[in-house]
């Protein structure tokens, strides 16, 4: 162990990378994850108590800034595979989400930045003028940006310190584990700080932790491996699609001589149409073995690339359909603990956007279990690995049954609010916020089975020259779930009455079955497609061949 710490060191010296970049990557994630969700996680009772905003029309806002956050990760991605490499797009990320949460502090400081207050968001209280607006939108939005630029693109940029497998699969496990726990140190300490002592001293903690982790990034410069642009992966795909279509007419050969090859002989069978992209005709190769014009040959290296990207897209799907009623209990649970007994003891009261913390610090214990306990057991006993498809179908399970707990819990409040038993307060249920812990700890076994397993089967089955787009496309998918979960709170108020803005005279726990009944439905489908679908990166016998992400790895390597 010492010999081989040594030999990297020593290569750490002359190539950059390697385990002494890792403090420098965990402490930025460390940062600008408590920094992030230090806002996210209280938005909607800012937006209710300082911007006198309507209760589901603030669930919904953060739903959409939330889905921002998700999404720019694509950005972020394609711009260091394409143009600048991951190092550079944290660094411009890290500065705008700073720049971003400090002026969502002015907007806490500045009187003349809010509207005036009110008791509750009700028709006599003064709504925000279109200002005020533009500054708190404008915040949000470049620290949505930031966060976003940030977020996976670091986890690439830290796997890329590594050459060994064992190295990057440890990296991430403590990517997921960081990640996490900071995010419980915000749903703790800086939303308790937001409450209990002032919104601007809350967001100033986060300004501090962002700008923390944005010297400790540019101080860490000159150790990393920078890694080189390979230009826009997206190229390679399109030029498939447009060979294959040239060349429709073309009998597909099952000569490995007839097709332009670099790495494989031959192409697979799946998705046989777009084998004609390889197929080689008359004058399309040199004399030295170069193509005449790319976008009429590519090699099957190229086109099995391709294949993986359209094959991963049905799954992509069932995560959406997974994550959408993440979204919604993530937004349903604040306004149901503003509406429940949240004292502990006579001097401490639970702030609602805490509540994510049981969620968080779930996941963050299950996989540590899972990495150092289930998974090994498993291996042990069948001899095989836990496929990442086989961690999400499990996610599956657990969040159906979180949404199922959740209904029932949330039925039994409405018969206590029925039943007249309220609080000092005539909209305060008489039954504690400790219901709800439950279903967010079931859910949280779940994301830790389906989260990682979605990031590790991107990871694994994405061209190398895509590495940075894949795992960023379980936080694009997941930012699609949080824009669905807005159309479907926005259908359910349209069509029903289980959703007005006093929720005590609504239903939520019917909108909870809708939701176990639509995890049902894609439970299935999922399962469908996982049996359907074919690794490219998995022995016959089940044991990964190159997977960055190795559930053999524990926290401790």
């Amino acid at each position: 162990m010492a010999g081989d710490a040594e030999t990297q060191i020593s290569s750490t010296k002359r190539h950059g990378g390697g385990w002494i970049t890792f403090p420098f990557m965990i402490a930025t994630l460390l940062g600008l994850t408590i920094a992030a969700w230090g806002w996210l996680l209280n938005l909607i009772v800012y937006l209710i108590e300082e911007f006198n905003v309507k209760s589901i029309a603030a669930a919904q806002i953060t739903n959409i800034f939330s889905g921002c956050i998700c999404m720019v990760p694509a950005i972020g991605a394609i711009a260091a595979d394409s143009f600048f490499g991951t190092i550079p797009v944290i660094s411009v990320s890290a500065f705008v989400a700073l720049v971003g949460v400090s002026l969502l502090t002015l907007t806490a400081a500045l009187d003349s930045l809010r509207p005036n207050p009110c008791d509750t968001a009700s028709s006599l209280c003064q709504s925000p003028s279109k200002s005020q607006l533009g500054v708190l939108y404008t915040a949000i939005t470049l620290a949505s940006i930031g966060t976003g630029g940030t977020r996976f693109t670091l986890a690439t940029a830290g796997a890329n310190q590594y050459e060994k497998t064992k190295d990057q699969g440890s990296f991430f496990n403590w990517f997921f584990f960081t990640t996490y726990l900071a995010g419980a140190i915000s749903a703790t300490a800086i939303v308790y700080s937001e409450d209990n002592v002032s919104w601007t001293f809350g967001f100033g903690l986060c300004v501090a932790a962002n700008f923390f982790s944005f010297l400790v990034f540019i101080l860490g410069r000159r150790f990393y491996k920078h890694d080189k642009p390979l230009g826009s992966p997206f190229t390679s795909l399109l030029r498939v699609i447009f060979a294959a279509v040239f060349k429709r007419k073309a009998v597909v050969s099952t000569n490995e001589k007839d097709y332009h090859s670099e790495s494989l002989s031959m192409p697979t069978n799946s998705l046989r149409f777009f084998n004609r992209a390889a197929l080689k005709q008359e004058d399309e190769v040199k004399p030295d073995g170069t193509v005449h014009n790319p976008w009429r040959l590519c090699s099957v290296q190229q086109v099995e690339d391709f294949k993986a990207v359209i094959r991963i897209i049905p799954l992509a799907l069932a995560i959406i359909f997974l994550s959408t009623p993440i979204a919604m209990q993530l937004s349903l649970t604040v306004l149901q603990g503003l509406v429940m007994d949240r004292r502990l003891g006579p001097n401490f009261k639970i702030p609602a956007g805490s509540l994510q913390v049981i969620t968080l610090l779930s996941t963050c214990l299950f996989i540590m279990v899972n990495d150092r306990l289930l998974y090994p057991f498993y291996q042990r006993l069948t001899g095989k690995f836990l496929t990442p498809l086989q961690q999400v179908g499990i996610g599956h399970v657990f969040n159906i049954l979180s949404m199922a707990v959740t209904a029932i819990v949330e039925a039994k409040r409405l018969k206590i609010v029925e039943n007249g038993h309220f609080l000092e307060s005539s909209s305060i249920a008489d039954m504690s916020v400790l219901w709800l812990f439950p279903p967010l700890v079931i859910v949280g076994i779940g994301e830790a089975f389906h989260f990682p397993g979605n990031v590790a089967l991107c990871y694994q089955e994405f061209p190398e020259s895509m590495r940075s787009t894949a795992t960023s496309i379980t936080s694009v998918v997941i930012g699609i779930c949080f824009y669905t979960s807005t159309a479907l709170i926005d259908l359910i108020q349209r069509t029903t009455a289980w959703l007005p803005d006093d929720i005590n005279h609504g239903r939520v726990d019917n909108v909870y079955w809708v939701l176990v009944i639509g995890g049902v439905l894609n439970l299935g489908y999922f399962l469908v497609c996982s049996w359907l679908y074919k690794y490219r990166n998995l022995e016959d016998d089940g044991h990964e061949k190159d997977v960055a992400v190795s559930h053999s790895t524990t926290l401790s390597s």
